[in-house]
């Protein structure tokens, strides 16, 4: 029934379970008449299908069912593992996780349950079995999401259940206690074990005195078990459902290898996004971030990096708050639509909006949809409706990749470790930050690129430039990789501390940064944290001060190595902070310190990376620019974040895909205006 070939799909979340059944009929006809062609249900219905343990009540879902068949509305159908029904909790409380203190959390909220006891697999598995086997046939069920945003609010689980499960995840892990010690280093702090019994998740310990690598562990322990516990249900989903109905699950949190969870279970990788968190009233407003909901961008650009091709499977359509936190402002006139062509723009084919009414009880009843409580037109429902036919003006451009000129390299082992040390944590952060935003402000489209096993040269050869900010954790398959793409004719840019640790979060014995010590040219020789009391400590480039941020690696260059540029203060004023050697076709940097967005910005213009699309499109930099490809056709986005109207300047003539005319010279942008326009002209 759903067809996405060469369509873009907007829907939304619906919720029959919370409106008289008098009121669906009208419901389904009003989104039809609005351009609505999808609808997520039953992601929390458990209790309507099995009221009591065993006993399974079909018929509500069958009726409403019965409407979406006969309207000919698709339909993706949540399993429902988010939140047990009281019954399960009541009777079999070790499926509950616990706090950090060993409490065992009550039934009323969400995610209150543990992936891996045996008893929960045990219903979750029979539950989804039950959906997929009655609900699958429909002709409106065209997909199925498994669960609802794994890990959010919660990505610690502390039961009895976890302890022995992380236990057996050590044992296949390492195999002996001896290579455990030697892996956690438990000779420090006579923390060695001599027994698995002994052997415990990183919980109430003394505060701020958790075993590192221990904890780096848990870490993964964490998402091997969301993975499992959805691999569970995705391969009871594929038993029974209906050949090409897909399966996907929504939202992106910590502790989680979301690249694992999709090869493992997902037909794709789909996002809860709302960007109108960036205007949080409990915010700090003297913190607040440069790019405000702009950042959602790269937030949209990871989860392209996990499927390049996605849906947003909660997009925001009202302000969001729940009764006990998140107080958020209703988002702007134009925003509605500003943030759905964000979302399409980095690669969303499928937009399913939160939620079609607002719920008139419960934590979310402030969780704000298109709707009002009332359900009478507003400015939101017209907005959607005018964006549902902007978008399918865009249908052409299904499938469609983002182009991006350089990549920022992640990986889940150096993601994990800022969980467990904050050192790294505190560089990582100003990096991912600064380089987004320096790319934003340059109008320079760019991806995120995960090392995963599978990846190979080739896949780093796309990108001619490629930034890996802070590689603390860096082994020699993956040290391989980044030369032989440097020899092949790549830029690589690596900063402070790159090679420190080994998969263990062990500091290494070898001279800094490790592997890459003898390829990149560059001997650390020194090192501390950037003083905040101090003034700020730069490196100097040719005619260009670049901040030094977080961390100095004060450098020394190997033969065949190159000065780039040197401390300009402290007590190493006039050492090397920046040195490149060539190798092959291409060529290396180390950085010595984070990458601010200053940093950023000049590193990216030196090396003559900026405003690439310069003679095609001039705009201002409170707009973004993304391209998406299908073809020969490329498909240029500027969205204006502004709250005032800009001017751009087209400099080729493209079509503009919302009015059908033919564009070249100065388009004006009202205040969140998008523009959308396509012409075959290469770059």
């Amino acid at each position: 029934m759903e067809n996405t070939k060469n369509k873009i799909i907007c829907g939304v979340c619906y919720y029959p379970e919370h409106w008289p059944k008098e009121m669906w009929r009208k419901d389904l006809l009003r989104m039809k008449e609005n351009g609505i062609e999808l609808i997520r249900v039953g992601e929390f219905s458990w209790s309507i299908t099995e009221p009591e343990e065993g006993i399974f009540d079909y018929r509500f879902w069958d009726e409403f069912l019965d409407l979406t068949d006969e309207m000919e509305m698709p339909v993706i159908f949540g399993t429902p593992s988010a939140t047990p029904p009281a019954w399960l909790s009541h009777k079999y409380p070790e499926i509950l996780n616990c706090n950090r203190q060993g409490q065992v959390y009550s039934h009323g909220g969400r995610r209150h349950y543990n992936y891996n006891s045996k008893v929960y697999r045990k219903f979750v598995k029979r539950i989804t079995e039950k959906y997929v086997q009655h609900y699958g046939a429909r002709k409106s069920v065209v997909g199925w999401q498994i669960d609802n945003e794994l890990n959010c609010e919660i990505d610690e689980f502390y039961s009895l259940a976890d302890e022995e499960a992380f236990r057996v995840f050590l044992q296949n892990r390492y195999g002996s206690l001896e290579k455990l010690n030697l892996a956690w280093g438990t000779v420090f702090w006579n923390q060695t074990y001599s027994d698995w019994e002994q052997v415990h998740i990183p919980a109430n310990v003394p505060p701020n005195t958790e075993n590192p690598h221990q904890k780096l562990d848990y870490c993964r322990f964490v998402s091997e078990s969301a993975c499992s516990f959805a691999k569970m249900q995705s391969d009871i989903i594929r038993k029974y459902k209906k050949p090409g109905d897909y399966i996907t699950t929504n939202g992106w949190f910590e502790k989680l290898n979301s690249h694992q969870l999709t090869r493992e279970s997902l037909d794709f990788f789909s996002y809860d996004c709302y960007p109108n968190f960036a205007f949080e009233l409990c915010e700090d407003p003297l913190n607040n971030q440069t790019l405000n909901d702009r950042k959602w961008s790269k937030y949209l650009s990871e989860i392209r990096a996990i499927s390049s091709n996605f849906a947003v499977m909660e997009q925001q359509s009202g302000e969001n708050g729940w009764t006990t936190s998140m107080e958020t402002i209703m988002p702007r006139p134009g925003q509605i639509r500003l943030w759905t062509l964000q979302s399409i723009a980095h690669g969303a084919d499928r937009i399913v909006y939160f939620r079609w009414r607002t719920c008139t009880f419960g934590t979310e009843m402030y969780w704000h949809g298109i709707l009002d409580y009332s359900g009478r037109e507003n400015r939101r429902l017209a907005e959607v409706r005018e964006t549902v036919k902007l978008v399918k003006k865009l249908n052409e451009m299904s499938g469609a990749k983002y182009q991006a000129r350089f990549a920022v390299l992640m990986d889940y082992d150096n993601l994990f470790d800022t969980k467990a040390d904050r050192w790294h944590m505190l560089m990582e952060k100003e990096s991912y930050k600064g380089i987004f935003t320096a790319a934003q402000l340059l109008h320079i489209p760019m991806d995120y690129l995960y090392l995963e096993p599978d990846v190979t040269v080739n896949d780093l050869l796309k990108y001619p430039l490629l930034f890996y900010p802070h590689a603390l954790i860096l082994d020699e398959r993956k040290a391989g990789l980044l030369q032989d793409y440097v020899r092949l004719g790549g830029t690589l840019i690596l900063g402070a501390r790159c090679g420190q640790k080994d998969i263990d979060g062990h500091c290494v014995t070898e001279m800094l940064p490790g592997f890459m010590r003898d390829f990149s040219g560059a001997d650390v020789v020194d090192f501390t944290l950037a003083q905040p009391n101090y003034p700020e400590n730069y490196i100097q480039w040719g005619d260009a001060r670049v901040p030094a941020a977080v961390f100095h690696d004060i450098l020394e260059p190997l033969p065949g190595a190159k000065v780039e540029g040197v401390y300009t203060g402290d007590y190493y004023k006039g050492k090397a902070g920046f040195i490149s050697r060539n190798v092959g076709k291409g060529r290396i940097y180390y950085f010595g310190a984070a990458f601010s967005t200053a940093a950023a910005e000049m590193i990216l213009q030196k090396l003559g990376y900026a405003t690439p699309y310069a003679e095609v499109l001039e705009l201002p930099r409170c707009c973004e620019l993304a391209i998406r490809k299908k073809g020969k056709m490329n498909y240029y986005f500027v969205l204006n974040y502004s709250d005032l109207s800009q001017e751009i300047l087209v400099h080729c003539s493209m079509l503009d895909m919302n009015t059908g005319e033919e564009v070249c010279g100065i388009r004006k942008l009202k205040a969140y205006e998008c523009f959308v326009g396509c012409c075959e002209k290469e770059i």
